[in-house]
C-alpha cells in the first residue's frame, strides 16, 4: 500500500493505478464498517483509493473537532489489511492551501431539513470535500455508508447537478451484535449510554413513526432529535416514504441511524 500525504504524490500514485478505481473516503477512526465500505470497493473496481481527512468544515460552533479521534496508526493497518492500494492522509493546508475556501458547495434544501437543520453548515462542509477529494482522486466509483443516509442522498444530488462522472455506491449498514449502527462515536458512549443508544435500532424496527417515537420516548438518558418518514432521494417528509431516519443525543454524544423499507433507496428521478 502506498500512502500520500501530498497532492503532487497523490497524482503521481493515482496515475499509475489501472483500471477502475474506486475510492472510500473517510475521516478516520476507521472500523469495521469502514472495512466493509472497502471489501465492496475492491469487487467493484480494480484498484482502491482511500481518504483519511477530519475535515474541519463539517463541524460546527460547539462541535466535537478537537476531539474527534485520530487513529492513523491503526488506520493504516485496517487498511493494509483490506488490500488498499493507495492512502491519501492530507493535513487541512494540504486540502485547503488558501485556507476556508471562498466558494463552497451548497446541499441547498437538503441542507435546511433534519441534520441541516440540526447542524447549520454540515452538509456543505461534506460536499465541498468531497468534491474536492473526487477532483484529486479522480474515481470511477466513490462507496459511501448507507448510515448516513442524508449525506449520501446529497452527494447523489451533487453528483447528478454537477454532471461528475463517477458512480455513487451505497453500502449497507454494519451494526454491532446489539443493533447499534457502527460509528466512531461510539467510543464516547458508557456502558450505560450504550444501553440507551439501543433504542435507536429498537425503534426502527418498528417500522412505524408513532411507535417508534414511543420507544425512544421510554428511554431514559436519551433526547430524541427526530424520527421520521421520508423519500429516500429528497429527504421530504412522507407517509410513503422508503425511508425512516431518526437522529438522537446520549450522554452529550449525537447518533443518527435509519432503516431503508424498501431493498433499497431510489437515485433521482
Amino acid at each position: 500500500m502506498i500512502v500520500v500525504e501530498k497532492r503532487s504524490d497523490l497524482a503521481a500514485a493515482r496515475e499509475a493505478m489501472t483500471g477502475r478505481v474506486a475510492v472510500v473516503m473517510t475521516m478516520g477512526a476507521l472500523h469495521e464498517g469502514h472495512a466493509a465500505l472497502l471489501r465492496a470497493a475492491a469487487r467493484s473496481a480494480d484498484s482502491v483509493l482511500a481518504t483519511v481527512f477530519v475535515n474541519p468544515l463539517q463541524f460546527g460552533p460547539g462541535e466535537d473537532l478537537a476531539r474527534y479521534p485520530r487513529t492513523l496508526a491503526a488506520d493504516l493497518a485496517l487498511c493494509g489489511r483490506e488490500g488498499v492500494d493507495v492512502m491519501f492522509t492530507p493535513t487541512p493546508d494540504v486540502v485547503y492551501p488558501d485556507g476556508d475556501p471562498v466558494v463552497r458547495v451548497s446541499a441547498g434544501r437538503l441542507g435546511e431539513v433534519f441534520e441541516g437543520a440540526s447542524r447549520p453548515g454540515h452538509l456543505d462542509g461534506v460536499l465541498t470535500v468531497v468534491l474536492k477529494l473526487m477532483q484529486l482522486t479522480r474515481p470511477d466509483v466513490a462507496l459511501f455508508g448507507q448510515k448516513d443516509a442524508q449525506q449520501l442522498a446529497a452527494i447523489r444530488c451533487m453528483v447528478r447537478d454537477l454532471d461528475l462522472p463517477v458512480d455513487v455506491v451505497a453500502v449497507p449498514t454494519v451494526r454491532e451484535s446489539d443493533g447499534l449502527a457502527l460509528s466512531s462515536r461510539n467510543r464516547y458512549l458508557s456502558s450505560v449510554g450504550r444501553v440507551s443508544a439501543r433504542a435507536l435500532s429498537r425503534a426502527l424496527a418498528t417500522r412505524d413513526v408513532e411507535t417508534g417515537r414511543a420507544v425512544l420516548a421510554a428511554e431514559s438518558g436519551l433526547s430524541t432529535d427526530y424520527f421520521e418518514r421520508v423519500d429516500s432521494a429528497s429527504f421530504a417528509i412522507d407517509p410513503a416514504g422508503d425511508l425512516l431516519v431518526v437522529a438522537a443525543t446520549v450522554s452529550m454524544t449525537r447518533l443518527i441511524d435509519n432503516l431503508l423499507l424498501t431493498p433499497e433507496g431510489r437515485d433521482l428521478p
